[in-house]
């Protein structure tokens, strides 16, 4: 809900009792260009004065409208409908500037506010909104207007959608593809986890809309995502089956799977590294354009180092690192084929996705006693909270200890005559 605006001479009856009565309203701001006035009517001989009467006056482009929105609780207690408090004519009078708004530049639909919340994101995030948009919110959401889009509404929506198999992919203009539903417990947890992302896209347009004052309500926010489903179970390569995955991989893939696990990047950060972004003497790489549009210095080993050098060396510095066998760079799914093949080569079964490379930098970094904060610098994650989710599990020896080493000691010193009575008794024999 909107943020109720405090006014001591407006929100009490005995506040109003004590104004003056007069034909010109008692204005308070309550949103740019948006004020609620309270008129208070005279009494005449031998007939006192009625119930005052809420006012809106709102700013549209070169003047300004009023009108009368209900009756004040001067006498009756207010209803939310005819007979309104303070409170409730801030509400109203909000309701009634976006029925103006939407007056004048029609309804405002699902489709519109999430297009209007991805202008506002970089570029790779936009992209990865209008896909998921397009293919689940807008096919059934797209034209409802959000005034009537109820908590009921996008309820069965996300329940519905968690029902869906998994898509894959299909070639332009064939009907949609989907993965067969296995009906185990994971296939379940996958998709709610699939959803709960959708979800978060469509929240948070609909939060930008609100915020912007396109909105009146947001019933959304009593919608809950689904639980328990973000812990995945996280696969990685140990060191003897990522030594065999890169001698089974072809020789024009190899070079990106090393790059993975050397540096723990995702395959798009990868596939735009120029040879300028390698720096020697640091032993780093600069990841310019990333996931959440931060640039970033990935610290290479003695080993990414030498991956690195013999990658760059002799070339130019705008030229792309990694490339294709045919001379083209990598682009978006060019990877699945050569990944597919190369873990059929190195008998690694179930077959895995190029984005276990970067679990495995991460998972044997933990496990090697990798603080997780520096785990995550490397990896690009804005802070600690995902690499934990992920990878700390893995470090129980590290976490054990790193308490061990920094925890308090007190100096306690155990009662003899307690560590005694806790010995067991000695048994006599027969």
């Amino acid at each position: 809900m909107a943020r109720t605006v405090r006014d001591a001479q407006l929100e009490s009856r005995e506040a109003r009792s004590r104004l003056e009565a007069r034909g010109k309203p008692h204005y308070r701001l309550i949103e740019p260009g948006l004020h609620l006035g309270y008129r208070k009517p005279r009494g005449r001989r031998g007939r006192p004065a009625g119930a005052g009467r809420w006012v809106v006056r709102q700013y549209s482009g070169k003047k300004y409208t009023t009108a009368v929105i209900g009756i004040a609780d001067d006498y009756s207690d207010a209803d939310g409908v005819a007979v309104l408090s303070f409170a409730q004519a801030q509400e109203r009078a909000r309701q009634q500037m976006v029925k103006r708004a939407h007056a004048a530049a029609g309804p405002l639909t699902v489709k519109t506010a999430v297009e209007n919340y991805l202008e506002n994101l970089s570029a790779r995030a936009a992209h990865d909104g209008r896909r998921q948009a397009a293919a689940f919110i807008y096919p059934t959401l797209a034209d409802v207007e959000i005034s009537s889009l109820t908590a009921d509404v996008l309820r069965k929506w996300l329940h519905a959608l968690a029902k869906v198999p998994a898509r894959v992919r299909t070639r332009a203009g064939q009907p949609q593809q989907h993965r067969a539903f296995d009906g185990s417990d994971e296939h379940v947890r996958r998709r709610r986890a699939s959803v709960n992302r959708i979800w978060t896209v469509l929240r948070a347009a609909l939060n930008a809309a609100f915020h912007d004052g396109l909105v009146a309500v947001d019933q959304w926010r009593r919608v809950k995502p689904f639980k328990g489903v973000d812990a995945a179970r996280l696969r990685y390569f140990t060191v003897t089956e990522a030594q065999r995955l890169i001698n089974a991989s072809d020789p024009a893939f190899r070079p990106l799977v090393q790059a993975a696990l050397a540096t723990g990047c995702r395959y798009g950060e990868l596939c735009q590294l120029e040879v300028a972004d390698f720096h020697a003497d640091s032993g780093t790489v600069v990841i310019r354009r990333s996931k959440t549009g931060k640039v970033r210095h990935v610290v290479l080993t003695t080993e990414g180092i030498a991956v690195f050098q013999q990658l760059t060396v002799g070339r130019a510095g705008h030229e792309i690192v990694l490339r294709r066998a045919d001379g083209t760079s990598w682009g978006r799914g060019h990877q699945t084929v050569p990944m597919r093949l190369a873990c059929a080569r190195a008998r690694i079964d179930p077959p895995t996705g190029f984005h276990t490379l970067r679990h495995t930098w991460a998972s044997l970094s933990v496990m090697s006693g990798m603080p997780l904060m520096i785990v995550a610098k490397n990896l690009g994650h804005s802070n600690t909270r995902m690499t934990e989710a992920h990878y700390a599990h893995l470090a129980p020896s590290f976490v054990a200890d790193t308490v061990r080493e920094h925890a308090p000691v007190f100096g306690f010193a155990p009662d003899e005559k307690a560590v005694a009575a806790l010995q067991p008794r000695p048994r006599h024999g027969r």
